[in-house]
């Protein structure tokens, strides 16, 4: 049989059982949901459904327009937007009662002014990271009152990840001493990975994210998640090479003796990245296939001299629990999160639920 095109299965089972792991792990604090960029790109419409029956009643998004989609699923949630809120959002904060997440001085003053009725928003504060939120200085300007009017006070570890750097320690003296100013106001400081730092990180509300989507969110630590996302690609054809002939674009790559190569109809377009070339790998049948020759826009061409009963209209996994966009990240020198972002935002792949 002949195939063309690259199949992802998403295994929505998987991440509800990482999400009620995550929850485990911090069970003194309310877990809400990332799920900007439209649920790491799994979906809105395929992941809120599936967490909203789990009972996860918060969420965070980016931009107003994702809570926009969220509010659909997820009628009665507390739905919070992480890049705040503006004259483009407004209108949309008021119709979907979304919470804003404040950042700055100006945005505070703005939301002042075009309150949304019965939404208290969050208050992002700097400790560290040196992204968006209030500084010091700033957080010393606001009025008692002012302070009265947050729901909670938000902040975002830079080095979680690594779980004895000294900027965990450093941020987390930083935003007890911040909350100082808000002795009656919950907090939140935790994604992912500040969880597995241990309760005095989780606070009041753990944001999960990298992690129940199947990420390592500690390189240094084994993954305790479930895979969630699997990636096949069809062989479209197998061909023998001679010794001294090149493969590829640029013919970066000489052939040093006689070989069988397959092409795999998935490249760059897929967002497979480009820095996989000489280092990418797929699987067929658990057997390890290297790509050989830089990646194309729609193919892959890969060394299958020694694979057994491998042919063409076979699939191979690109992605799998045996070989995962953390370990696609680690050969492409990037992040397992970039990975899936470029995967899932192409469009160009086959979809497949498992629910």
């Amino acid at each position: 049989m002949i195939y063309t095109q690259a199949v992802l299965t998403v295994d929505l089972k998987a991440l509800v059982e990482n999400y009620n792991f995550l929850k485990q792990q911090a069970s003194h604090s309310i877990p809400a949901a990332v799920v900007k960029n439209n649920a790491y790109g799994l979906g809105i419409e395929n992941v809120v459904p599936s967490l909203v029956n789990e009972g996860c009643n918060h969420f965070f998004v980016a931009l107003a327009n994702e809570g926009e989609k969220v509010r659909k699923f997820a009628k009665k949630a507390h739905i919070y937007v992480l890049q705040g809120v503006g004259e483009d959002s407004i209108e949309i904060f008021r119709k979907e009662k979304l919470t804003p997440v404040i950042a700055t001085p100006k945005m505070w003053q703005f939301w002042k002014q075009n309150k949304v009725e019965g939404i208290r928003p969050v208050l992002n504060v700097e400790t560290g990271l040196n992204r968006l939120g209030f500084r010091l200085k700033d957080i010393q300007n606001l009025s008692e009152e002012d302070k009265k009017e947050f729901s909670y006070i938000l902040s975002h570890l830079s080095c979680a990840d690594e779980p004895y750097h000294f900027m965990n320690w450093h941020q987390i003296e930083a935003f007890d001493n911040i909350s100082k100013f808000f002795p009656k106001t919950p907090r939140t400081l935790s994604a992912s990975d500040g969880l597995f730092l241990g309760e005095k990180f989780q606070k009041d509300m753990v944001r999960l994210g990298a992690a129940m989507y199947g990420l390592n969110t500690a390189p240094d630590r084994q993954n305790r998640m479930k895979n969630v996302v699997y990636l096949k690609a069809p062989v479209l054809q197998i061909e023998d090479v001679a010794k001294g002939e090149y493969i590829g674009y640029g013919a970066s790559y000489k052939v040093a003796k006689n070989m069988k190569i397959a092409i795999v109809s998935v490249g760059y377009a897929d967002g497979l990245p480009r820095s996989l070339a000489g280092r990418g790998r797929v699987f067929f049948a658990g057997q390890e296939i290297r790509m050989v020759g830089r990646l194309s826009m729609d193919n892959i061409m890969c060394d299958v001299t020694d694979i057994k009963n491998l042919n063409e209209g076979d699939f191979v996994d690109v992605l799998s629990s045996q070989y995962t966009a953390d370990d696609m990240g680690q050969d492409a020198g990037t992040i397992g999160y970039e990975i899936l972002n470029g995967i899932l935002k192409s469009g160009r792949v086959s979809m497949d639920f498992v629910k």
